[in-house]
């Protein structure tokens, strides 16, 4: 057992290894060969088809996978197809046939060894043996016994050939022009020469690049696998990177990528193995910097270029959830490292699925805020109740929640989270809130007060979410709109927030508020922050002295962090940006919200909320549409620049119409 322990981490890689795959195609090649060598015609278990080719099959995929899928992890060929289906890794119907075909071919091979008492898995050549074998195995005659076996094989075969190959000859649509770009020692000139003969406009920066990337590659230790693997997909890589409108850009972020893999010849070879999954690579690079930048940080992630069906179409917005549960039942639940990196490599898949269809114009911009944001949730919802599961193992629980079942605890999500406007790398702005009695004891081995219990559980949260593990941290959190920001508690009982909120809160923290709705919770606690929130909000207020706290914090916010040269515009903070249209929908629901409470205070996203304040009055139905229509032209520009990583800022003359828009409307309602 301690052997196995041992070996089990070089057996079952954790990153998916796709090296296994040549090293088993290479040694089916010999076993051919030497099948071929000896004549040994008619063998059911080392010919096509043969008994060797299911347990290569099922080997190739339990090495490859079963580093993440610890089900794999089995001897016994049955459990191993079974496993496989379960995790997907080959569809059931499929294992189903296997595992009829190998029970059949063992089932030959048993009788002829019980015929002859030796070890053989030849068919017969006389006929009373012949007759022998069909008799046990209930066929009429021997064309009838040949024609199943023949059908079997074939099928067994086919999934061999499908999941291992066969040996690799050069693709036939890839010509000597490629191999020659990248196997042969040629100049800047004479690359720049074949490389406008194909067409390519400026050639020069993509030769550059290329020369560039061979004399790293032959300063780094790459294996003998990896080399091979480099010789077969990079002249597959220069011919699909011409045909972009910036070959030498798309270049460059695909081989930082191959830089940060040279040592990892499995990831080459997932590349060279799979021309599809090199395309989607090629194409997703080609679109998105953040994309290349995910993988060349995280390479776990090729595998799920393996599958366009998947990586085109994002999880259903209420599978989120049950989708992480699912994930991580995989992993004991004892071991936490294990689970904060699954919670991880889940985030990022997820991450990349949204990418793709983004980039593919499957989803537009408002359904990417939304995925994104319920993906957030669904990943609190668990960091709580892992924290939670830690916390009351150690502490116990207060007495009211072992009597009600219910935490008493709560997670408010603000700005992006809490608006359901989040983008790719949003950081998640959070306050959380218990409604324990703090002069109570929890009931556990080590008991706290429950005022400790609930700050220890604070304190945990963050410790899940922010940990770097192999793969990254969580997000980025950040407490600042806590009561009393920095210096107040991790976690604030419910009649706390509630007093600072009515007596202490400054006017931007109630504009904060606006965008503030709960993430987690019980209902009961849920219930009394949506109360809490909307005394807050609904609270009668002098317009003037509210316009002037409202236009000053404006003011404060554009001098600290607007830093734009002459012709530029600034998304958010410029005039007329992002931050003027959050601020007009904050300003007019504190405004009015005591006049329409119910409604205003419904929301906390802008376009339902100006959608609100027309029904209200409040605002025009002219002055809304243009706010709405300027607001998703400018985070729509935002994030296709954030997309490609480019900064914030853009030409003065963009969106010239909308931001004028915006300005006209901010001096009707907040002019001086």
């Amino acid at each position: 057992v301690e052997l196995a322990e041992m070996l089990r981490p070089f057996v079952f890689r954790r990153y998916i290894d796709f090296g296994v795959i040549d090293g088993l195609r290479q040694m089916k090649a010999m076993i051919a060969a030497e099948v071929r060598r000896k004549g040994l015609e008619g063998n059911i278990k080392l010919g096509a088809g043969g008994i060797r080719e299911v347990e290569f099959i099922a080997q190739a995929l339990q090495l490859i996978r079963g580093g993440r899928e610890p089900a794999l992890r089995v001897r016994h060929l049955p459990e191993a197809l079974a496993a496989i289906a379960q995790c997907g890794a080959l569809e059931s119907a499929h294992c189903d046939r296997l595992l009829d075909a190998y029970r059949f071919l063992r089932r030959v091979e048993n009788i002829l060894q019980e015929i002859g008492d030796q070890q053989t898995q030849t068919l017969p050549t006389e006929e009373r043996d012949r007759q022998r074998l069909i008799a046990a195995l209930g066929f009429a005659d021997w064309g009838a016994f040949m024609a199943h076996l023949d059908e079997e094989m074939a099928a067994v075969h086919q999934e061999f050939a499908a999941v291992v190959g066969e040996e690799k000859e050069a693709p036939a649509h890839l010509e000597q022009l490629w191999l020659d770009l990248w196997r042969t020692e040629l100049d800047a000139a004479e690359l720049e020469k074949l490389l406008t003969a194909q067409g390519v406009a400026e050639p020069a920066p993509l030769c550059t690049a290329l020369l560039r990337f061979k004399e790293e590659y032959k300063r780094r230790q790459v294996g003998p696998q990896g080399r091979i693997a480099l010789d077969w997909l990079m002249p597959e890589l220069l011919r699909l990177v011409v045909t972009s409108e910036q070959p030498s850009r798309l270049f460059e972020r695909v081989c930082e990528l191959l830089t940060r893999i040279f040592t990892r010849s499995a990831y080459l070879q997932l590349l060279a193995e799979n021309p599809g999954a090199l395309r989607q690579l090629v194409r997703l690079c080609d679109a998105s910097h953040l994309v290349s930048e995910q993988l060349a940080r995280y390479p776990i992630l090729l595998d799920e270029l393996l599958d366009p069906q998947h990586l085109y179409h994002p999880t259903p917005l209420d599978q989120y959830k049950p989708q992480l549960r699912q994930f991580l039942l995989r992993i004991p639940e004892e071991d936490v490292e294990q689970q904060m990196e699954a919670l991880r490599q889940f985030k990022q898949v997820q991450l990349l699925r949204i990418v793709a269809a983004d980039i593919a114009g499957a989803l537009p911009l408002m359904k990417v805020s939304d995925h994104l944001t319920w993906l957030a949730e669904a990943i609190t919802e668990e960091v709580v109740n892992q924290a939670w599961a830690q916390m009351s193992e150690r502490y116990g629980v207060p007495p009211e929640v072992a009597t009600s079942g219910q935490r008493g605890f709560a997670v408010v999500a603000y700005g992006k989270l809490g608006g359901i406007e989040l983008g790719y790398g949003s950081d998640l702005d959070l306050v959380f809130l218990h409604g324990g009695d703090p002069n109570s004891y929890t009931d556990g081995r080590k008991p706290i007060d429950s005022r400790q219990f609930y700050l220890r559980l604070a304190q945990r949260i963050l410790h899940l979410f922010s940990t770097r593990t192999p793969s990254g941290i969580l997000y980025e959190i950040d407490m600042r709109l806590r009561p009393s920001g920095d210096s107040g508690l991790l976690v604030s009982s419910l009649s706390a927030y509630e007093q600072y909120q009515q007596n202490e809160a400054w006017t931007w923290e109630h504009q904060a508020l606006v965008r503030a709705r709960p993430i987690y919770g019980d209902d009961a606690i849920v219930a009394e922050f949506a109360r809490i929130r909307r005394d807050v909000l609904a609270r009668e207020r002098e317009l003037p002295t509210l316009a002037r706290e409202v236009r000053e914090m404006r003011h404060k916010m554009r001098d600290h962090l607007l830093k734009t040269g002459a012709g530029e515009f600034d998304l958010k903070q410029s005039p007329g940006g992002m931050v003027d249209i959050e601020f007009i929908a904050q300003y007019l629901v504190l405004a009015h919200a005591c006049g329409e409470p119910d409604a205003l205070t419904r929301w906390s996203d802008n376009v339902r909320i100006f959608d609100e304040c027309v029904l209200a009055g409040v605002l025009t139905l002219e002055q809304a549409e243009g706010l709405k229509q300027a607001y998703l032209e400018i985070r729509n520009l935002g994030h296709r620049l954030n997309l490609s990583e480019i900064s914030r800022k853009v030409g003065d003359d963009r969106l010239q119409p909308e931001r004028g828009h915006v300005l006209a409307v901010w001096q009707q309602l907040l002019g001086e």
